[in-house]
């Protein structure tokens, strides 16, 4: 802001985009708009002593819920929109932790599975079938395109490393990093512009998005999914009681990866992050399971690095 002008201070609209998680039946959720085109949007009042505090009061009058775990992301400059509305529009976007379903356990509306934008991100039951059979053809041809031999490998390079191609080991925290490359290589929806639809057929499986929104969500998923690993933040999408079942899935859930059932458990107990309720829940028609909850002195000291809920891996 230091580099402009007092006419282009006039000028600038600062705008709060929020990706609100949750985590519902076993599946990542996000608050969306416009039919699932756009990520909750508006602009910034000076109403408020932050913007934190601004996005927690216009989030909680929309939703109905107190929003947990709360952190600024990143700050966007939304060309499109600020072509459209004739002035320079930043993006401020939080990542927010919240409940989809409502007191009386009914479902809000807006609410979509994240995996609807981004299908090639969900490896819980192993690599999806759009990897090989679209998104590695799609980034070869990209690849074989470059101008030289040196920039053809480069690329592919590049291609393999991020997808997990050519025995290169599946990063789950790329989701941005695997985003723009689909957009560098037009073979999402974002990257075409107007009179494109005839080249649709060409296009990978996913939602598109509003303007820059699905570049903000593909951020907030990684950031989550680094989140994770190292703070307790997931037992904030958590019943006040849960089994670990429930707890495992909900972080299979966010981290697009299966993880191993007594490896998972062992370092629960070691993190020492739940306790016993001393009740029991029966799960289907399997044999009744503990209730668990989180540890409240764990809750108090979310912040401090060192209570950890790592994310082992399967296999």
């Amino acid at each position: 802001m230091s580099g402009l002008n007092n006419s282009e201070l006039h000028s600038v609209q600062a705008d709060l985009v929020a990706v609100l998680v949750a985590v519902t039946g076993g599946q990542p959720r996000i608050l969306t708009t416009g039919s699932g085109r756009a990520l909750p949007a508006g602009p910034f009042t000076s109403n408020h002593r932050s913007l934190q505090a601004s996005l927690r009061a216009w989030v909680e009058k929309q939703t109905h819920h107190p929003l947990g775990f709360v952190e600024q992301l990143y700050t966007f400059a939304d060309r499109e929109r600020s072509q459209q509305l004739g002035m320079h529009v930043i993006s401020i976007s939080y990542l927010a932790l919240t409940q989809e379903l409502d007191e009386v356990g009914a479902a809000q509306p807006g609410w979509q599975d994240w995996y609807r934008y981004f299908p090639w991100e969900d490896w819980r039951d192993g690599m999806p079938g759009v990897i090989a059979e679209r998104i590695a053809p799609a980034l070869n041809a990209w690849s074989e395109a470059a101008s030289d031999s040196v920039a053809r490998s480069a690329r592919w390079q590049r291609a393999s490393m991020t997808f997990g191609l050519d025995e290169h080991e599946w990063n789950e925290e790329l989701v941005l990093q695997r985003y723009e490359l689909l957009f560098e290589a037009g073979v999402v929806p974002e990257a075409w512009g107007e009179g494109d639809e005839a080249r649709a057929a060409e296009l990978l499986p996913g939602a598109a998005m509003s303007n820059d929104h699905r570049r903000i969500l593909a951020t907030g998923m990684a950031r989550l999914r680094a989140k994770i690993k190292y703070r307790p933040v997931v037992f904030e999408l958590m019943p006040e009681e849960f089994s670990l079942l429930q707890l495992q899935q909900t972080v299979e859930a966010l981290a697009g990866r299966g993880l191993h059932k007594q490896n998972f458990r062992r370092l629960i107990e070691q993190q020492a992050l739940v306790e016993e309720t001393g009740q029991m829940t029966a799960v289907g028609a399997g044999r009744p399971a503990k209730l668990f909850r989180f540890r409240r002195n764990v809750m108090l000291e979310r912040a401090i690095a060192g209570n950890k809920l790592p994310l082992a891996r399967s296999h």
